[in-house]
């Protein structure tokens, strides 16, 4: 029986370097995931030292947040010393530095995780390819405490998991929103195969992203003469054909309480901060909304529009999937990032990392977490060099002084554009 008041499960965001970290705390996450310089399926994330994570955990108990650490390699045998040394490393540190858990798919992973630091709660990757419940009992038996679920699975399916994993003892876990693969649950090979890159030891060069043009377009299978079974279609040139769209299940926040969810998670280490901060907030604002009765409205899918960069669609998970959003839809107006504050600057001024083109005639908002938008008319503020030189252009890649003492301006907000620039 599925209770009809949904619990709220742990908002679990990445982030993959330390400013990331910050702008997920800020924006609302109950937990982070993040990763070493190596041994994560992230190798071109820089990732966190020992000293790092020991500052980061430090960091997300200061906002009542969790860490979990990817130790999620599906290592080779040339890989096991490493690992070893990785969580002799781990069991090392101190209680208040530590991470809450580690993120494991490897069984041999699990198994030295248990042997060298058995302090920690282990959590089963969605590389595991966690299917029924037999797959949870057996992953109960080796003393993992969360699995998130195969990629693959329909709503139902999530449902009797989490049933299952209630009776065993175990929690579950989704992904739901971020890039899909086209690989069963992540493990790919088309990466090894091109560019002898193996996506399951962290190093996926994308090569579902990559474009490429055309030639065989199409396939009958022997036993269904005159019907095409696949096809493939590209316009002039060359075409992302192999990419799938991001997932966006935030339509069905209370549906994952009230089957008894224990965490949504939210993928992108390698997405920027200020997507990761319109994400967060989105789904941040959407949890809490449950908690009054709100479903969520227009206003989280308008958020998440604003930071999509391919299409989103509900994968697997519905009946139908559809996509509910492109970015080439012209009837939306997407307004984008154009800075980020990260510090103040004397009285009524903040310094500015300048994310985007800024003309200083166009009205901006403020980011606040809480999906607050306060906005900025032209006349409200000034754009300065660090010498204190009026600007009516900034650029990307720039560092300025915004003039203007509203009172919801702070360290680690974002600015987005008000209205479109013409």
């Amino acid at each position: 029986m599925i209770p009809d008041t949904p619990h709220i499960p742990e908002l679990l965001a990445p982030a993959g370097t330390p400013d990331k970290l910050a702008t997920a705390l800020r924006y609302g996450a109950d937990a982070v995931y993040l990763g070493g310089p190596d041994l994560s399926l992230r190798a071109k994330a820089a990732g966190f030292d020992m000293d790092a994570l020991a500052a980061a955990c430090r960091l997300a108990r200061g906002y009542g947040a969790r860490v979990y650490y990817t130790l999620n390699i599906l290592p080779h045998e040339s890989g096991l010393d490493a690992v070893r040394v990785r969580l002799d490393e781990l069991a090392g540190l101190p209680p208040d530095a530590a991470p809450h858990a580690l993120i494991v798919a490897d069984p041999g992973v699990v198994r030295l995780a248990r042997l060298l630091a058995p302090g920690y709660s282990l959590h089963l990757s969605t590389q595991a390819n966690t299917s029924n419940s037999e797959a949870l009992a057996f992953w109960a038996d080796q003393g993992v405490d969360r699995v998130n679920l195969a990629r693959e699975l329909a709503g139902p399916d999530i449902a009797r998991l989490a049933a299952a994993g209630r009776e065993l003892g175990v929690d579950v876990e989704c992904f739901v929103h971020g890039a899909q693969c086209m690989a069963i649950s992540g493990r790919c090979l088309l990466g090894a195969a091109l560019n002898r890159r193996s996506a399951n030891l962290g190093l996926c060069t994308q090569p579902c992203r990559f474009e490429y043009n055309v030639r065989a377009v199409e396939l009958e299978e022997k036993t269904r003469p005159g019907h095409t079974t696949w096809q493939a279609v590209s316009g002039d040139g060359f075409a992302a054909i192999l990419s799938p769209e991001d997932l966006c299940l935030i339509q069905y926040l209370g549906w994952f309480g009230r089957v008894g969810v224990a965490a949504l998670k939210i993928e992108g280490r390698m997405r920027s901060e200020q997507a990761m901060a319109q994400t967060v907030d989105a789904y941040r604002g959407a949890l809490d909304g449950l908690c009054a009765g709100k479903m969520p409205g227009q206003a989280v899918m308008d958020e998440l529009r604003h930071a999509a960069a391919r299409p989103l669609g509900t994968g697997f998970f519905a009946a139908y999937p559809r996509i509910l959003f492109s970015p080439e839809n012209t009837s939306f107006q997407r307004r984008d990032v154009v800075g980020k504050i990260t510090a103040p600057h004397g009285e009524g001024r903040w310094r500015v990392a300048v994310k985007g083109r800024w003309d200083s005639d166009i009205a901006v908002e403020i980011l606040v977490p809480g999906l607050r938008r306060p906005q900025l008319a032209p006349a409200a503020y000034g754009l300065e060099n660090l010498e204190g030189e009026r600007l009516g252009l900034a650029h990307s890649g720039m560092d300025i002084v915004l003039a203007c003492d509203h009172p919801d301006l702070a360290a680690g907000y974002f600015l987005r554009l008000a209205s479109l620039q013409t």
